[in-house]
């Protein structure tokens, strides 16, 4: 979408003490205009909601301890920790019907149907990933009511919308939320090469200039 200037809003790291509109306008308020989308790393987000916990407070159980193998090591649901958080937000009996119905499916050649079958968090958590500090030892879930936060940042900001977003570089790119008016679709689409870096680079917020007019 080279018709959209994307432009990264450094911040310094946020944690679960910030809120996500101040932080915004703290950093970005003079980048942001009337025309404008403000995008926000889902991840983050979710940090700020207080959704981030250490590995050392979940207790992984024999049903944990099985399913995660049967994941590939670098998906967000391989470990201990991961996919009893999950277990813990969706219910055991629920994650292990969708790994018995995702087996089978695979069988016939159907994909997904694991992540379709167990719960909005299975697509959303995070991993203890490493990459970002200080949260580099915690699994974090997905954010809380996603399309909530971006009115809310929409309204703070007094831009055109928001969104938070889920992107990785890997081409992989979706929309969990939007304000009205915005089209999710769309904005994963221009977000598709990953103007974010929750790590070492902390631009976990960026705006799509002029959406409203392009």
């Amino acid at each position: 979408m080279e018709k959209y200037e994307i432009v990264p809003v450094p911040t310094r790291i946020l944690t679960h003490h910030d809120d996500i509109c101040d932080a915004i306008l703290e950093f970005g308020k003079d980048k942001i205009g009337p025309d404008d989308v403000v995008c926000a790393a889902e991840s983050v987000v979710a940090i700020t909601q207080g959704r981030a916990l250490r590995c050392e407070e979940f207790h992984p159980g024999f049903l944990a301890k099985t399913l995660s193998h049967l994941f590939p090591s670098k998906g967000s649901i391989s470990s201990w920790y991961s996919m009893q958080a999950l277990i813990d937000a969706e219910g055991g009996a629920r994650v292990l019907w969708a790994v018995i119905c995702g087996f089978a499916a695979k069988c016939v050649g159907v994909s997904g149907t694991f992540y379709r079958m167990a719960g909005e968090q299975a697509r959303l958590i995070d991993d203890i990933t490493g990459t970002m500090p200080p949260y580099d030892k915690h699994v974090v879930y997905g954010p809380s009511e996603p399309a909530r936060v971006a009115e809310a940042i929409t309204r703070a900001c007094g831009c055109y919308g928001a969104a938070i977003a889920d992107v990785n570089d890997l081409k992989r790119s979706a929309v969990l939320g939007v304000s009205k008016g915005v089209d999710a679709d769309k904005v994963a689409e221009i977000l598709i090469d990953n103007p974010f870096g929750n790590g070492s680079e902390k631009t976990p917020i960026c705006i799509i200039k002029n959406y409203r007019k392009a």
